[in-house]
């Protein structure tokens, strides 16, 4: 192997590790939950106010919001008869501007 080859190997050579970061991303891979972490990363809301954003149901951003808390992106707080969704993950902004610098330009 080259050296050239070796310097652009990844960082990141654990093969559990690369499992846990594809699941993680496909999680992310969807619509909705991917306009749930740009609201979610400019502040908290409620399930209410995500589902409107999105446009679906309460209990299909529920089932979103379960999926990327699972993954450790997320948690929730109750707020009296409120819960508030926020971002514990502080790696998705680089995420999401790199997807909003690929996809967010007009064509």
């Amino acid at each position: 192997m080259t050296a050239k080859i070796q310097a652009r190997l990844p960082a990141l050579t654990d093969l559990k590790a690369l499992e846990q970061a594809a699941e993680c991303l496909k999680t992310l891979a969807h619509p909705h939950r991917l306009r749930m972490v740009q609201m979610l990363l400019r502040g908290r809301y409620t399930v209410g106010e995500l589902a409107e954003a999105c446009g679906i149901a309460s209990h299909m951003a529920s089932e979103h919001l379960r999926l990327m808390q699972h993954c450790g992106f997320m948690t929730s707080e109750k707020d009296g008869r409120n819960v508030y969704y926020q971002i514990t993950e502080p790696h998705l902004a680089n995420i999401m501007a790199c997807i909003e610098a690929r996809f967010g330009g007009t064509s």
